[in-house]
Protein backbone atom coordinates (compact mmCIF):
# COMPACT_ATOMS: atom_id res chain seq x y z
CA UNK A 1 0.00 0.00 0.00
CA UNK A 2 1.46 3.13 -1.14
CA UNK A 3 2.04 6.14 1.67
CA UNK A 4 -0.28 9.00 1.47
CA UNK A 5 0.61 11.81 -0.81
CA UNK A 6 2.81 9.04 -2.25
CA UNK A 7 0.67 9.13 -6.24
CA UNK A 8 1.57 13.00 -6.29
CA UNK A 9 5.45 12.55 -5.22
CA UNK A 10 5.29 9.74 -7.96
CA UNK A 11 4.02 12.04 -10.53
CA UNK A 12 6.43 14.98 -9.15
CA UNK A 13 9.41 12.48 -9.73
CA UNK A 14 8.25 11.81 -13.42
CA UNK A 15 10.41 13.50 -15.50
CA UNK A 16 9.20 11.58 -18.96
CA UNK A 17 12.78 10.80 -19.94
CA UNK A 18 14.83 13.49 -19.07
CA UNK A 19 17.57 13.54 -17.24
CA UNK A 20 16.68 16.37 -14.62
CA UNK A 21 19.75 15.39 -12.11
CA UNK A 22 22.12 16.21 -14.87
CA UNK A 23 20.73 19.79 -14.98
CA UNK A 24 20.76 20.72 -11.43
CA UNK A 25 23.72 22.79 -10.42
CA UNK A 26 25.74 21.36 -7.44
CA UNK A 27 24.63 24.68 -6.48
CA UNK A 28 21.04 24.54 -5.95
CA UNK A 29 21.89 20.77 -4.54
CA UNK A 30 23.42 22.35 -1.84
CA UNK A 31 20.56 23.98 -0.35
CA UNK A 32 18.54 22.36 2.13
CA UNK A 33 14.97 22.12 1.93
CA UNK A 34 13.36 24.33 4.51
CA UNK A 35 12.42 22.67 7.64
CA UNK A 36 9.85 25.26 8.53
CA UNK A 37 8.29 24.77 4.93
CA UNK A 38 8.32 20.29 5.78
CA UNK A 39 6.49 21.31 9.12
CA UNK A 40 3.75 23.44 7.33
CA UNK A 41 3.37 20.27 5.07
CA UNK A 42 2.90 17.95 7.95
CA UNK A 43 0.43 20.20 9.54
CA UNK A 44 -1.73 20.44 6.35
CA UNK A 45 -1.78 16.17 6.55
CA UNK A 46 -2.67 16.05 9.78
CA UNK A 47 -5.97 16.28 11.23
CA UNK A 48 -7.11 18.68 14.05
CA UNK A 49 -3.25 19.43 14.32
CA UNK A 50 -2.10 21.73 17.16
CA UNK A 51 0.20 23.62 14.33
CA UNK A 52 3.33 25.63 16.56
CA UNK A 53 5.57 25.81 13.68
CA UNK A 54 4.98 28.52 11.45
CA UNK A 55 5.93 32.09 12.32
CA UNK A 56 2.34 33.36 10.86
CA UNK A 57 0.35 36.47 12.43
CA UNK A 58 -2.88 35.02 13.05
CA UNK A 59 -4.91 38.49 13.00
CA UNK A 60 -6.47 40.26 9.77
CA UNK A 61 -4.97 42.81 7.56
CA UNK A 62 -6.23 46.52 8.76
CA UNK A 63 -9.08 47.47 7.47
CA UNK A 64 -7.89 50.63 6.07
CA UNK A 65 -4.75 48.80 4.62
CA UNK A 66 -7.06 46.60 2.60
CA UNK A 67 -9.07 49.23 1.30
CA UNK A 68 -5.68 51.09 0.00
CA UNK A 69 -5.04 48.43 -1.50
CA UNK A 70 -8.54 48.25 -3.36
CA UNK A 71 -8.57 51.24 -4.35
CA UNK A 72 -5.26 50.97 -5.76
CA UNK A 73 -6.41 48.37 -8.39
CA UNK A 74 -9.74 50.01 -8.49
CA UNK A 75 -7.58 52.90 -9.91
CA UNK A 76 -5.43 50.94 -12.52
CA UNK A 77 -2.60 50.97 -10.31
CA UNK A 78 -1.32 47.61 -11.39
CA UNK A 79 1.60 48.02 -13.32
CA UNK A 80 5.23 48.03 -13.08
CA UNK A 81 6.18 50.29 -10.28
CA UNK A 82 9.76 51.80 -10.38
CA UNK A 83 12.23 49.38 -8.90
CA UNK A 84 13.26 51.15 -5.87
CA UNK A 85 9.19 51.75 -5.09
CA UNK A 86 6.56 53.56 -5.27
CA UNK A 87 6.72 57.55 -4.41
CA UNK A 88 4.07 56.86 -1.77
CA UNK A 89 5.95 54.21 0.34
CA UNK A 90 9.01 55.84 -0.31
CA UNK A 91 8.23 58.90 1.16
CA UNK A 92 6.51 57.32 4.04
CA UNK A 93 9.30 54.78 4.86
CA UNK A 94 11.59 57.90 4.98
CA UNK A 95 9.67 60.03 7.02
CA UNK A 96 9.26 57.02 9.58
CA UNK A 97 13.10 56.24 9.54
CA UNK A 98 13.53 59.86 10.35
CA UNK A 99 11.70 59.77 13.30
CA UNK A 100 12.97 56.54 14.44
CA UNK A 101 16.62 56.30 13.57
CA UNK A 102 17.67 59.89 12.42
CA UNK A 103 18.45 58.58 9.00
CA UNK A 104 17.40 61.56 5.52
CA UNK A 105 17.57 60.52 2.24
CA UNK A 106 19.82 64.29 1.71
CA UNK A 107 22.34 62.58 3.85
CA UNK A 108 23.58 59.89 1.89
CA UNK A 109 21.28 57.10 2.71
CA UNK A 110 19.05 55.40 0.11
CA UNK A 111 16.03 53.18 0.57
CA UNK A 112 14.98 50.18 -2.00
CA UNK A 113 11.43 48.49 -1.62
CA UNK A 114 12.07 44.75 -2.17
CA UNK A 115 9.69 41.33 -2.48
CA UNK A 116 9.48 40.49 1.25
CA UNK A 117 12.31 41.00 3.43
CA UNK A 118 13.92 38.00 2.25
CA UNK A 119 13.91 39.91 -0.99
CA UNK A 120 15.90 42.14 0.32
CA UNK A 121 18.66 39.88 2.28
CA UNK A 122 19.20 38.35 -1.20
CA UNK A 123 19.70 41.77 -2.60
CA UNK A 124 22.02 42.63 -0.32
CA UNK A 125 24.14 39.26 -0.10
CA UNK A 126 24.02 38.70 -3.93
CA UNK A 127 25.33 42.35 -4.31
CA UNK A 128 28.36 41.67 -1.96
CA UNK A 129 29.41 38.59 -1.56
CA UNK A 130 31.70 36.34 -3.48
CA UNK A 131 32.89 33.03 -3.57
CA UNK A 132 35.21 32.54 -0.49
CA UNK A 133 33.68 36.02 1.23
CA UNK A 134 32.81 35.19 4.61
CA UNK A 135 29.63 36.19 6.46
CA UNK A 136 29.57 36.18 9.97
CA UNK A 137 26.12 34.70 11.15
CA UNK A 138 24.50 34.27 14.23
CA UNK A 139 23.74 30.41 15.83
CA UNK A 140 20.91 30.00 16.28
CA UNK A 141 20.13 31.69 12.75
CA UNK A 142 17.10 32.58 10.42
CA UNK A 143 17.09 29.73 7.97
CA UNK A 144 17.30 31.47 5.16
CA UNK A 145 20.55 33.00 5.84
CA UNK A 146 23.13 29.68 5.55
CA UNK A 147 21.49 29.04 2.59
CA UNK A 148 21.50 32.54 0.65
CA UNK A 149 25.36 32.58 1.37
CA UNK A 150 26.11 29.27 0.24
CA UNK A 151 24.12 30.37 -3.14
CA UNK A 152 26.32 33.40 -3.39
CA UNK A 153 29.53 31.52 -2.90
CA UNK A 154 30.31 32.52 0.37
CA UNK A 155 31.39 30.89 3.53
CA UNK A 156 28.97 30.83 6.58
CA UNK A 157 30.81 31.60 10.07
CA UNK A 158 28.77 30.92 12.59
CA UNK A 159 29.16 33.02 16.04
CA UNK A 160 27.72 30.84 19.04
CA UNK A 161 25.57 32.75 20.82
CA UNK A 162 24.28 29.90 23.23
CA UNK A 163 22.92 29.59 25.82
CA UNK A 164 21.55 33.40 25.96
CA UNK A 165 21.17 34.16 22.71
CA UNK A 166 22.94 37.09 22.76
CA UNK A 167 24.86 38.50 19.79
CA UNK A 168 27.67 40.56 20.97
CA UNK A 169 30.33 42.64 19.94
CA UNK A 170 33.00 40.16 22.00
CA UNK A 171 31.66 37.49 20.53
CA UNK A 172 31.63 38.81 16.82
CA UNK A 173 35.43 40.52 16.98
CA UNK A 174 36.94 36.72 17.79
CA UNK A 175 35.50 35.47 14.18
CA UNK A 176 36.51 38.46 11.94
CA UNK A 177 39.47 37.50 8.94
CA UNK A 178 40.91 39.61 6.19
CA UNK A 179 37.90 37.59 4.51
CA UNK A 180 35.09 38.48 6.35
CA UNK A 181 32.79 40.72 4.26
CA UNK A 182 29.55 40.29 6.18
CA UNK A 183 27.64 40.37 9.64
CA UNK A 184 24.10 39.59 9.78
CA UNK A 185 22.57 39.92 12.96
CA UNK A 186 19.13 39.97 13.58
CA UNK A 187 16.80 41.32 16.93
CA UNK A 188 14.02 40.62 17.69
CA UNK A 189 15.49 37.33 16.50
CA UNK A 190 13.78 34.29 15.44
CA UNK A 191 14.04 31.64 16.62
CA UNK A 192 14.63 32.87 19.95
CA UNK A 193 12.83 35.99 20.77
CA UNK A 194 15.77 37.71 21.89
CA UNK A 195 16.32 41.43 22.13
CA UNK A 196 19.69 42.85 21.88
CA UNK A 197 19.84 46.32 23.94
CA UNK A 198 20.60 49.48 22.27
CA UNK A 199 24.35 49.74 23.59
CA UNK A 200 24.98 46.11 22.37
CA UNK A 201 23.91 47.04 19.04
CA UNK A 202 25.72 50.25 18.97
CA UNK A 203 28.95 48.20 20.44
CA UNK A 204 28.63 45.47 17.55
CA UNK A 205 27.92 48.48 14.49
CA UNK A 206 30.89 50.35 15.58
CA UNK A 207 33.03 47.42 15.48
CA UNK A 208 32.18 46.66 11.82
CA UNK A 209 32.07 50.25 10.70
CA UNK A 210 35.76 50.30 12.66
CA UNK A 211 36.66 47.04 10.53
CA UNK A 212 35.22 48.11 7.07
CA UNK A 213 32.57 45.10 7.29
CA UNK A 214 28.90 45.57 5.98
CA UNK A 215 26.64 44.85 9.30
CA UNK A 216 23.04 44.00 8.23
CA UNK A 217 20.43 44.69 10.77
CA UNK A 218 17.62 42.41 9.91
CA UNK A 219 14.58 44.02 11.96
CA UNK A 220 11.75 42.34 10.68
CA UNK A 221 10.25 42.10 14.21
CA UNK A 222 11.06 45.34 15.20
CA UNK A 223 7.20 46.99 15.80
CA UNK A 224 6.61 43.24 17.33
CA UNK A 225 8.94 44.21 20.18
CA UNK A 226 7.69 43.81 23.69
CA UNK A 227 7.57 46.70 26.36
CA UNK A 228 10.31 44.72 28.59
CA UNK A 229 13.09 44.97 25.74
CA UNK A 230 11.78 48.73 24.24
CA UNK A 231 13.72 51.48 25.27
CA UNK A 232 12.69 54.92 25.05
CA UNK A 233 9.68 53.49 24.08
CA UNK A 234 11.28 52.10 20.95
CA UNK A 235 12.67 48.86 19.53
CA UNK A 236 16.35 49.15 20.17
CA UNK A 237 18.39 49.45 17.04
CA UNK A 238 21.46 49.54 15.23
CA UNK A 239 20.78 51.87 12.66
CA UNK A 240 19.88 54.10 15.00
CA UNK A 241 22.43 57.15 14.35
CA UNK A 242 24.86 55.15 12.47
CA UNK A 243 24.10 54.89 8.60
CA UNK A 244 26.83 52.69 7.81
CA UNK A 245 24.68 49.84 7.77
CA UNK A 246 22.36 48.56 5.97
CA UNK A 247 18.43 47.90 7.78
CA UNK A 248 16.66 45.19 6.40
CA UNK A 249 12.97 45.59 7.47
CA UNK A 250 9.12 44.64 6.46
CA UNK A 251 5.21 44.92 6.62
CA UNK A 252 4.19 41.07 6.08
CA UNK A 253 4.76 40.18 10.37
CA UNK A 254 4.41 43.09 11.93
CA UNK A 255 0.60 43.96 9.90
CA UNK A 256 -0.16 40.55 9.17
CA UNK A 257 0.30 40.82 5.89
CA UNK A 258 2.99 38.10 4.77
CA UNK A 259 1.36 36.68 1.76
CA UNK A 260 1.72 40.41 -0.16
CA UNK A 261 5.55 40.02 -0.12
CA UNK A 262 6.76 43.64 1.13
CA UNK A 263 10.00 44.57 2.93
CA UNK A 264 12.53 47.35 2.11
CA UNK A 265 16.04 47.89 2.85
CA UNK A 266 17.90 51.42 3.72
CA UNK A 267 21.88 52.12 3.85
CA UNK A 268 24.80 54.07 1.66
CA UNK A 269 23.38 54.67 -1.38
CA UNK A 270 25.98 53.45 -3.14
CA UNK A 271 24.89 49.94 -1.93
CA UNK A 272 21.30 50.51 -2.46
CA UNK A 273 21.83 51.58 -6.13
CA UNK A 274 23.84 48.44 -6.89
CA UNK A 275 21.07 46.17 -5.22
CA UNK A 276 18.59 48.23 -7.14
CA UNK A 277 20.47 46.95 -10.36
CA UNK A 278 19.55 43.08 -9.43
CA UNK A 279 16.21 43.99 -8.67
CA UNK A 280 15.60 45.01 -12.10
CA UNK A 281 16.71 41.83 -13.15
CA UNK A 282 15.31 39.24 -10.28
CA UNK A 283 11.90 40.54 -8.80
CA UNK A 284 11.81 43.73 -11.37
CA UNK A 285 10.08 45.72 -8.78
CA UNK A 286 7.32 44.61 -5.52
CA UNK A 287 4.07 44.45 -6.55
CA UNK A 288 2.49 47.90 -6.92
CA UNK A 289 -0.75 47.62 -5.41
CA UNK A 290 0.33 46.17 -1.87
CA UNK A 291 2.60 48.85 -1.90
CA UNK A 292 0.32 51.61 -2.02
CA UNK A 293 -1.43 50.14 0.33
CA UNK A 294 1.66 49.36 2.94
CA UNK A 295 1.80 53.27 3.46
CA UNK A 296 -1.13 53.25 5.33
CA UNK A 297 0.71 50.75 7.45
CA UNK A 298 2.13 53.10 9.59
CA UNK A 299 -1.23 54.61 10.76
CA UNK A 300 -1.89 51.50 12.15
CA UNK A 301 -1.81 51.22 16.31
CA UNK A 302 -0.55 47.38 17.25
CA UNK A 303 -0.48 48.38 20.85
CA UNK A 304 -3.61 45.85 21.35
CA UNK A 305 -1.88 43.19 18.97
CA UNK A 306 1.45 43.12 21.02
CA UNK A 307 -0.62 43.44 24.35
CA UNK A 308 -2.61 40.05 23.71
CA UNK A 309 1.06 38.30 22.42
CA UNK A 310 2.68 39.51 25.44
CA UNK A 311 0.07 37.47 27.09
CA UNK A 312 0.81 34.29 24.94
CA UNK A 313 4.40 34.65 25.57
CA UNK A 314 3.67 34.66 29.24
CA UNK A 315 1.41 31.81 28.95
CA UNK A 316 4.59 29.64 27.51
CA UNK A 317 7.15 31.06 30.23
CA UNK A 318 4.19 29.95 32.99
CA UNK A 319 3.67 26.68 31.52
CA UNK A 320 7.27 25.56 31.37
CA UNK A 321 7.99 27.13 34.60
CA UNK A 322 9.81 24.31 36.56
CA UNK A 323 10.09 21.66 33.82
CA UNK A 324 12.81 23.65 31.66
CA UNK A 325 14.84 27.06 31.86
CA UNK A 326 14.19 29.53 28.65
CA UNK A 327 15.56 32.76 27.57
CA UNK A 328 12.17 34.59 27.83
CA UNK A 329 11.60 36.29 24.43
CA UNK A 330 11.34 39.72 24.04
CA UNK A 331 9.94 40.38 20.70
CA UNK A 332 8.50 38.63 17.82
CA UNK A 333 6.28 35.42 18.52
CA UNK A 334 8.77 32.73 18.84
CA UNK A 335 10.10 30.60 22.29
CA UNK A 336 13.63 28.29 21.00
CA UNK A 337 12.57 25.58 24.45
CA UNK A 338 15.63 23.16 25.54
CA UNK A 339 14.82 19.24 25.06
CA UNK A 340 15.59 17.42 28.12
CA UNK A 341 16.50 13.84 28.43
CA UNK A 342 13.05 12.19 29.25
CA UNK A 343 11.78 14.67 26.70
CA UNK A 344 14.01 13.05 23.85
CA UNK A 345 17.38 14.51 24.40
CA UNK A 346 17.22 16.20 21.19
CA UNK A 347 15.38 18.77 18.92
CA UNK A 348 14.46 16.16 16.41
CA UNK A 349 13.44 13.49 18.48
CA UNK A 350 11.14 15.45 20.69
CA UNK A 351 9.61 16.95 17.17
CA UNK A 352 8.64 12.89 16.32
CA UNK A 353 7.44 12.68 19.55
CA UNK A 354 5.17 15.70 19.55
CA UNK A 355 3.74 14.30 16.12
CA UNK A 356 2.05 11.57 18.05
CA UNK A 357 -0.09 14.10 20.33
CA UNK A 358 -0.95 15.87 17.03
CA UNK A 359 1.66 18.59 17.96
CA UNK A 360 3.54 20.26 15.43
CA UNK A 361 6.85 21.89 15.99
CA UNK A 362 10.34 22.80 14.09
CA UNK A 363 13.28 20.87 15.48
CA UNK A 364 16.70 22.86 16.58
CA UNK A 365 18.75 21.27 14.37
CA UNK A 366 16.54 23.63 11.12
CA UNK A 367 17.68 26.95 13.06
CA UNK A 368 21.44 25.83 14.72
CA UNK A 369 24.47 23.40 14.18
CA UNK A 370 23.25 22.04 17.33
CA UNK A 371 20.02 20.25 17.86
CA UNK A 372 19.38 20.86 21.78
CA UNK A 373 16.23 23.01 21.24
CA UNK A 374 12.77 23.34 19.38
CA UNK A 375 10.61 26.13 18.23
CA UNK A 376 7.25 27.16 18.66
CA UNK A 377 6.01 29.93 17.49
CA UNK A 378 2.59 31.29 19.93
CA UNK A 379 1.32 33.50 16.76
CA UNK A 380 -1.37 31.10 17.43
CA UNK A 381 -5.14 31.21 19.01
CA UNK A 382 -4.77 30.73 22.66
CA UNK A 383 -6.78 27.87 22.96
CA UNK A 384 -4.20 25.35 20.60
CA UNK A 385 -1.40 27.45 22.52
CA UNK A 386 -2.62 25.99 25.45
CA UNK A 387 -3.41 22.78 24.36
CA UNK A 388 0.17 22.55 22.94
CA UNK A 389 1.87 23.80 26.08
CA UNK A 390 0.30 20.78 28.31
CA UNK A 391 1.49 18.41 25.55
CA UNK A 392 5.26 20.22 25.48
CA UNK A 393 4.56 19.65 29.35
CA UNK A 394 3.93 15.98 28.56
CA UNK A 395 6.59 14.70 26.13
CA UNK A 396 9.35 17.08 27.90
CA UNK A 397 8.44 15.03 31.40
CA UNK A 398 7.37 11.32 30.46
CA UNK A 399 10.45 9.30 29.96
Amino acid sequence: MSRPGQAALDADTDTGGLDVDRLITDRTKSIDASGIRRAFELGASLKDPINLSIGQPDFPVDERVKQSAIRAIEDNRNGYSLTQGVPELRNTIWAHLTADVGWTEKAGSDLIVTSGTTGALALAIFATIAPGDEVIMPDPYFVAYPQMVKVAGGQCVFCDTYPDFRMTAARVERLLTPRTKMVIMDSPSNPCGVVLTQRELEDLARLCRDRNVLLVADEIYDAFTFPDAREGGRCPSAARGNPSLLLVRGFGKSYGCTGWRLGYAAGPKALIQHMAKLQQYLFVCAPTPLQIAAAECYNVDLTPLLERYVRRRDMVVDALRGVVDIVVPQGAFYAFIPVTERGGGSGATFARRAVDHRLIVVPGNVFSTRDTHFRISFAAPEAKLAEGLEVIRQVLTAG
